[in-house]
């Protein structure tokens, strides 16, 4: 069977999303892309705000926490794009385990009965930091602080390293193992 989803998993400003542009470029069928980024930016504001117990926070030195409604609204979200890949879509997902293996196992869940490439997005803390520095639009500290958090206890087939590659260089490596089955 061939693959149907890409999980491209690393912490924030690691190059997961510069992949997945790439991905789309490179893989000869269309693929869509939606991240973790997505679902925050399809929230009501309110649950993104200080103080949205419920909802998603980012403290001060870049501390993620996530409460009940959010946590609802991700399962669902997850299913939905299991639905999409189930409905014959392919679907590349941008997303940073902040639970680890819960977090994968999350999305096994929803992905099960299709073919899915798990893919370990690495970049050294440093670096990320770097990017997270020129973007302006991240909590200082969050890239540094998920670099090694998001794989820890984390099952890959493939483990890509944007501070040793270019996105395209990654994605062309992803594109081979598709291919290949």
């Amino acid at each position: 069977m061939p693959t149907q989803v890409i999980v491209l998993n690393g912490g924030s400003s690691s190059g997961k999303s510069g992949i997945a542009r790439c991905l789309q470029a490179v893989l000869p069928d269309p693929w869509l892309t939606f991240g973790v980024d997505t679902l925050i930016a399809a929230m009501p504001a309110a649950m993104r705000s200080s103080g949205a117990g419920d909802g998603i926070e980012f403290g001060p030195d870049g501390e993620v926490t996530t409460g009940e409604a959010f946590t609802a609204l991700d399962e669902a979200w997850a299913r939905g794009i299991g639905a999409m890949a189930h409905a014959g879509a392919r679907i590349i997902v941008d997303e940073v385990f902040l639970g680890g293996p819960a977090s994968q196992e999350r999305w096994r869940k929803a992905l099960r009965g299709l073919d899915v490439l798990w893919v370990g997005v690495r970049c050294d803390a440093a670096i990320a930091a770097g990017r997270e520095t020129a973007r302006g639009d991240r909590a200082a500290g969050m890239a540094r602080s998920q670099a090694e958090l998001v794989h820890r206890g984390v099952a890959y087939d493939l483990v890509v390293n944007t501070g040793h590659m270019e996105s395209l260089e990654c994605a062309r490596q992803i594109g081979s193992r598709v291919a290949g089955g």
